[in-house]
């Protein structure tokens, strides 16, 4: 399941994206600086080609000016059209951004939901695989002049009691055609798993060779079919990977999703019955958390970038990595803004983020600055916290 961990460092992703999007939208502001004194060979009368490379030349530095200090340029005596096509850039500038801080804060929220839909897909997935033997067997059936029954044996996948539970699970068949999820367009992909990798596969081939099997076997197999077909296999890695371009990490939370629903399937049960697991304990909460963590990160961005140089005035703000920043910034955002949560399970997040998401040396720093401003902040009264937030705050 999704914890607040994981959120975090979505959160993260998401305010990266965001940064670098602006560095984009910083060329294009000088992009429209530069079209908006490009010569008009429309005039009947040519225009001064130097005078207007030097009115763009000047429109660059007082929007650069801009950029730096992110306050309007005091030039006054700058020509009255350069300052109206910088203003006008500052504009677009500061549109784009917002537009773009909007994007990535959907994406990031919808991007965490589509986590439930890929865990809801494997469930349909394992029941695919378990169809196609009985469409296999079918189509051997047709081919034949008599048909006759199929072999116990041979349609074993398809009637395993687990996967039946998963088949006839209502709130799957639900959740599956509100959310309009199906294998029915990757067919190509769900055949060739089967050929390639299930079909092949010694532990299948030892399971419909077994003449009796009890419930803990049909269980096993059920498992195998998620835990090495689905998850481990090269060919489905490659598929999801093209899907999802953080299945490296979500790929461990909805495994767990999946396990926690085949765990669920118990011989206890007559029939069997499988129970969904939720994204989250409580995704609602968590959902706000993840929100509000990116949305204040970005609104008090300056603020923090500000508390951030008074702990490192012999260090260049600017030399700190691009990780580390945005993580202390995230940090900020929690000590000053999320009350319930306590000062040291913050710290020692963005800790243990900073160790894989960082450089090998952020770890130390991190923890160093984060302690420092903490206790310049408790100092300065800054920190209110309350309920569990007063946890292990001395």
């Amino acid at each position: 399941m999704l914890n607040r961990t994981i959120l975090r460092i979505k959160a993260m992703q998401a305010l990266y994206a965001c940064r670098e999007s602006e560095n984009a939208d910083y060329q294009l502001a000088l992009d429209q600086i530069a079209d908006a004194f490009k010569p008009d060979l429309n005039l009947p009368v040519a225009q001064d080609r130097r005078k207007l490379e030097g009115s763009a030349k000047l429109a660059r530095l007082l929007f650069g000016e801009h950029y730096r200090s992110r306050t309007v340029p005091p030039d006054e005596d700058a020509p009255a059209n350069i300052r109206k096509v910088v203003q006008q850039t500052i504009d677009f500038y500061h549109s784009q951004i917002e537009k773009d801080r909007k994007r990535f804060g959907v994406v990031m929220l919808s991007e965490a939901d589509k986590i439930y839909d890929r865990y809801l897909l494997i469930l349909l997935l394992i029941i695919e695989l378990a169809d196609v033997v009985q469409r296999e067997e079918g189509q051997r059936q047709n081919r034949k002049l008599k048909p006759e029954p199929a072999a116990t044996r041979t349609l074993k996948l398809y009637n395993n009691p687990v996967i039946e539970a998963l088949r006839t699970n209502q709130p799957l068949q639900n959740e599956t055609i509100r959310r309009s999820l199906s294998w029915g367009q990757e067919q190509e992909f769900v055949q060739r798993l089967y050929r390639e990798v299930l079909k092949p596969d010694p532990v299948y081939q030892a399971y419909q060779e077994q003449k009796e099997t009890g419930f803990t076997d049909e269980w096993n197999m059920a498992a195998h079919l998620y835990r090495e077909v689905i998850f481990k296999s090269e060919l489905s890695k490659a598929y999801f990977e093209s899907q999802d371009l953080h299945w490296a990490e979500n790929r461990d939370v909805i495994r767990s999703m999946v396990s926690k629903t085949v765990k669920s399937v118990t011989a206890e049960d007559e029939p069997p019955k499988a129970e969904l697991a939720p994204l989250a304990m409580n995704w609602e909460d968590d959902r706000e958390f993840f929100r509000n963590l990116y949305v204040i990160t970005l609104e008090h961005e300056e603020q923090f970038e500000k508390l951030v140089a008074g702990k490192t005035l012999n260090w260049d703000v600017e030399r700190i990595t691009f990780t580390d920043r945005i993580l202390i910034k995230m940090a900020l955002s929690e000590l000053l803004h999320f009350p319930s949560i306590p000062v040291k399970v913050t710290i020692n997040e963005y800790i243990e983020i900073s160790k894989t998401y960082s450089t090998p040396k952020s770890k130390q720093f991190v923890n160093g600055l984060l302690d420092a401003l903490a206790i310049d902040l408790t100092a300065g009264g800054l920190l209110k916290k309350s309920g569990r937030g007063l946890i292990d705050n001395r």
